[in-house]
């Protein structure tokens, strides 16, 4: 399915809406004049509300996309879409792509 290319400047929550950054932009393509990202790259997760065990298992600390584009790549790695998901660790929660440009789309 089609999605918009995900890049440094979009709005990424986990799903307790701690604030995800990626830590890998990828500068060769640039989408509204910011580098784009590729599937390897961790993302680091700052302010999530999950409590710590024994409450729960929270908070999230790093994600990982598991999905990605299918036909667009750079540098030989796929780049992130939209729709692309990812994993919280340690809870094993989804991130939540709130926001991203919206002119470059990828399959």
């Amino acid at each position: 399915m089609p999605g918009f290319l995900l890049h440094i400047g979009a709005s990424v929550l986990c799903s307790h809406a701690g604030q995800a950054q990626a830590t890998v932009p990828n500068p060769r393509v640039l989408v509204s004049g910011q580098p784009t990202v590729a599937i390897t790259g961790p993302w680091m997760v700052a302010g999530c509300a999950l409590p710590p065990p024994p409450a729960a298992n929270g908070p999230c600390v790093t994600a990982q996309f598991v999905s990605s584009a299918t036909r667009v790549t750079s540098n030989g790695q796929p780049l992130l879409c939209q729709d692309s998901q990812a994993i919280c660790a340690p809870t094993g929660t989804p991130l939540l792509i709130v926001a991203c440009q919206m002119r470059a789309s990828a399959m």
